[in-house]
This record gives C-alpha cells, sequence and structure tokens, in this order.
C-alpha cells in the first residue's frame, strides 16, 4: 500500500495533514463528552490532544495492520478545523480499512462529514488499493448511521453489546462497501 496524495479539496471542504496549529481546534472538539460518548472512550484532556495531535502530524507509513492516517478537515476558505476523517489499515493481505469521522457539533447538519468521508473512500479505493472499506459505530449514533448510507455502504453487522463503555454496553453497527461497488455507484 501507498500513502494518500493530500491535500483532498472538495466543493466545500479542503482535507489535509494535521500541524501543531491544530490543537485548539482538536481540543474544542475532542473534549466534549458527547463527541467521546460514541468512541467509547472519554473526553480527552488538553494534554493529550497535544499527543494525539503529534501522532497525527507524524503521519504514517500506511503500510502495516493498524497503521492509521489521520485527516484535518476544514471548510474551503477558513482556517478552522471543524473535523478529521480516519483511514486504518485493518488488514494488509485482505487489503481491508476502516474509515471513520469525528467532527466538531457546532458544525453538524451540514453534511461536511458526508462529503468528507466520500472523498477520502474515493482516494483509499483509487489510490490505496483498498479492496472493502468499512466502518464501525454505535446504533446510537444516529448521524454516522446516516453517514454510512448516504455513502451507499450496506449494513452488514449488528453487533449487540459488544463494547463497554464506562457503566454502559455499547452496541454497535458495521456497515461496508467493496472497490467494485464503489465504482459501480459513481458515475
Amino acid at each position: 500500500m501507498t500513502m494518500l496524495s493530500l491535500p483532498i479539496k472538495t466543493e466545500r471542504l479542503l482535507l489535509r495533514p494535521f500541524t501543531p496549529d491544530d490543537l485548539d481546534d482538536l481540543y474544542e472538539f475532542q473534549r466534549l463528552p458527547e463527541v467521546a460518548r460514541y468512541l467509547y472512550r472519554p473526553p480527552l484532556t488538553r494534554e493529550q490532544c497535544v499527543q494525539s495531535l503529534e501522532r497525527r502530524a507524524a503521519g504514517t507509513e500506511w503500510a502495516q495492520d493498524g497503521d492509521a492516517l489521520a485527516v484535518a478537515v476544514r471548510p474551503v476558505g477558513e482556517a478552522k478545523v471543524v473535523g478529521e476523517i480516519t483511514l486504518k489499515l485493518a488488514s494488509t493481505a485482505a487489503r481491508q480499512a476502516e474509515i471513520g469521522w469525528t467532527f466538531n457539533p457546532a458544525y453538524g447538519g451540514r453534511g461536511y462529514a458526508t462529503e468528507a468521508a466520500r472523498a477520502t473512500a474515493g482516494r483509499a479505493f483509487a489510490e490505496l488499493g483498498v479492496h472493502r472499506l468499512f466502518a464501525r459505530l454505535d446504533v446510537l449514533n444516529t448521524g454516522s448511521v446516516r453517514v454510512c448510507e448516504r455513502l451507499g455502504m450496506r449494513r452488514e453487522a449488528h453487533l449487540v453489546e459488544n463494547d463497554l463503555d464506562g457503566e454502559r454496553w455499547g452496541s454497535e453497527y458495521v456497515y461496508a462497501t467493496l472497490a467494485r461497488e464503489w465504482k459501480a455507484d459513481r458515475p
């Protein structure tokens, strides 16, 4: 596998590597309980965001199982990072990758997650040779369910109470699409 070519420009968004200057924007939404609850972890402290940003900014070769690439998302013409898209190499041999997104709720309802995920998924298939792209999400995260459905992904699994979030058992959906389905679904 190779690296994803960045930046990616869509009609309304610019997807680019993270930089140290993104700390305040990243912390603004990563510290929120309503964001963290769907990530099965507590909200991040500022220091945890510093460490997370260092990993994001360092990038990865995206060559071994578990390697992840995080991309900052900002509206065109603005300097503020409003979210991120993550691609995680789940299986090098099977060419499978997991896609995920985390956005500042203050920018919700604008279609940014769908637009950024669509652009990143397209590049994952075209440039990285991904065969199967999947997303795992909390069943209560209705916004992400809608993103998966807008992307044309199919629901492949409903994992019941498969993760413990503090004292709450969380259930997950798994959505996926194959490279040939993605190509057939695009003009």
